[in-house]
């Protein structure tokens, strides 16, 4: 058994002289440490006609203080009981640190699956920040790798807006990872954007990345190229991030040649079919 699922046992678990007990439902507040910051409105109407049906068939967990009952384990069941206009809901009742209610959220969201990955790495942020512990001992208490942790923090560094579009499931964690490595914000998005709108692969994005940082490496070292003029130059770059691939642009006795980067069936339509949209049929 994994540590995670240990620790969950021995903080969670009904004991034998614990009772489950009917706690009215107007005394019980949310888990202020939840992570989960949205939930699904049709996922919780369904949970609510089967509770209407058939009861909660799994106690919630609840920690009593002088402020009344919180919420440890349970959210969406305490929430759907809501729904389904319950005035009583059954609990186990836990002697509980803010500590045990901070990781034990975390748990039971990383164990249903239901985070996102940018509420996925704000939670281990706040571990991080209000326990006082490093990105090795978060990695301990949930049985990750650091870097599995390390890598999920770095999303915190993209933009609001990229954010939002990993949040929701435009872009997934890793597309958003690759786009760290541009620097310049708006390019940034607009690369976005243009994942989102062509379906890319993270594996393509990655190709496209690594080629946008070849050619602004070897800018930087060869400022001057006399074969060619600067706006014939510029005419490469847009085309390269319009169509996402390497183009050459070259002119030989009068006569211009436009190529077009492809390394596959699929990419090389996928140029054709962009091509078609802009300035065919």
């Amino acid at each position: 058994m994994s540590e995670l699922s240990k620790s969950e046992d021995q903080r969670i678990t009904k004991t034998k002289d614990e009772q489950i007990k009917q706690i009215d439902i107007s005394d019980i507040k949310p888990n202020p440490y939840q992570p989960r910051k949205t939930f699904d409105e049709n996922h919780l109407n369904d949970l609510a006609d089967s509770i209407k049906q058939y009861g909660i068939l799994q106690p919630i967990v609840l920690r009593k203080t002088v402020q009344g009952y919180y919420i440890v384990v349970g959210e969406r069941r305490f929430r759907a009981s809501k729904i389904a206009g319950l005035k009583y809901v059954s609990a186990i009742i836990k002697d509980l640190t803010d500590e045990d209610m901070m990781e034990l959220a975390v748990i039971e969201n990383l164990q249903r699956e239901d985070l996102n990955a940018i509420e996925e790495a704000e939670s281990y942020q706040r571990l991080m920040t209000d326990l006082k512990i490093t990105q090795q001992e978060v990695a301990k208490r949930l049985s990750k790798s650091r870097p599995y942790i390390a890598n999920m923090l770095r999303l915190l560094h993209l933009p609001k807006k990229i954010a939002d579009m990993v949040k929701d499931g435009r872009l997934t964690s890793a597309h958003g990872r690759t786009l760290l490595a541009i620097k310049d914000e708006q390019q940034m998005l607009r690369l976005a954007k243009r994942v989102v709108k062509e379906k890319w692969s993270v594996r393509y994005l990655e190709n496209h990345v690594n080629e946008l940082k070849n050619v602004s490496s070897k800018s930087e070292t060869d400022k001057v190229d006399i074969t060619k003029p600067k706006f014939i130059k510029q005419q490469e770059r847009q085309l390269r991030e319009q169509y996402g691939t390497k183009v050459d642009i070259s002119i030989k006795k009068s006569v211009g040649k436009i190529s077009f980067e492809f390394d596959s069936q699929e990419d090389f339509v996928r140029i054709i079919e962009q091509l078609n949209r802009r300035y065919g049929k």
